[in-house]
């Protein structure tokens, strides 16, 4: 299934490439919202929120009324994803909220503590399973958080087996091809797609259809933004 995002900063629909150079911006949403009509769900991200510099609320709540959406960004409580959810949303997405501090050199051990799963279970216990998707986005190959600024000692194979209990899909994010339209490496998702029995959404380089029916043919579910937005995939 292809997945069309919709970024949202400083009020207009953005693209940025892995998540730092503005690539493509625009502001016709009804334009936007009209051609992702026929799409059975739609990924949301109100990158603002998420970096902690503003937020996009209006737009979001105008959006979710208008189109399935999964939405997240900035989202640091049960509380705000139950007032996407109130919104419209059909499902929030929680990343940087997962993943707590670095580890003493004594805890090297207890590799755990780098996830909050009591936070992963209020999670789940408020908002129930299926209204969760959690963000498992990478860089160099380690959990990449707090707008992929930082980064925790993790796979994401681990944070995916320690996770898989608490919510109803998994969206990983190869940072490192992200917004570049340079292929999604296929090995990673067929590893990741081996470690988990949820769903599997992948994000971060996608560039033509023939890679989301490969991605399709393996049970992973493709988000696409840049491939969309320049032509490259007909939305």
């Amino acid at each position: 299934m292809l997945i069309p995002s919709i970024d949202l900063m400083g009020g207009r629909i953005v693209q940025l490439v892995q998540g730092e150079k503005l690539a493509l911006s625009f502001d016709d949403f009804e334009y936007w919202i009209e051609r992702f009509s026929k799409y059975p769900l739609v990924q949301l991200i109100d990158l603002d929120a998420a970096l902690r510099q503003g937020e996009n609320a209006a737009l979001v709540t105008m959006i979710c009324k208008r189109l399935p959406c999964q939405v997240g960004g900035g989202l640091r409580s049960a509380q705000d994803g139950q007032r996407l959810l109130d919104s419209g949303a059909q499902r929030v997405i929680y990343g940087s909220t997962l993943f707590g501090a670095e580890p003493e050199p004594a805890q090297q051990k207890r590799r755990h503590k780098l996830i909050r799963l009591e936070f992963a279970e209020e999670l789940k216990r408020t908002l129930g399973e299926n209204a969760l998707c959690f963000a498992i986005d990478t860089k160099g190959g380690k959990v990449a958080v707090r707008g992929w600024k930082e980064h925790v000692d993790l796979g994401p194979e681990e944070a995916v087996t320690w996770l898989e209990d608490y919510c109803a899909a998994f969206l990983y994010t190869h940072v490192d091809t992200e917004g570049t339209m340079q292929g999604f490496p296929l090995d990673v998702a067929a590893i990741l797609r081996a470690t988990t029995s949820r769903q599997l959404i992948v994000a971060g380089g996608i560039r033509a259809m023939d890679e989301v029916k490969a991605l399709d043919s393996m049970g992973v579910d493709a988000v696409a933004g840049m491939a969309i937005y320049s032509g490259a995939i007909p939305a």
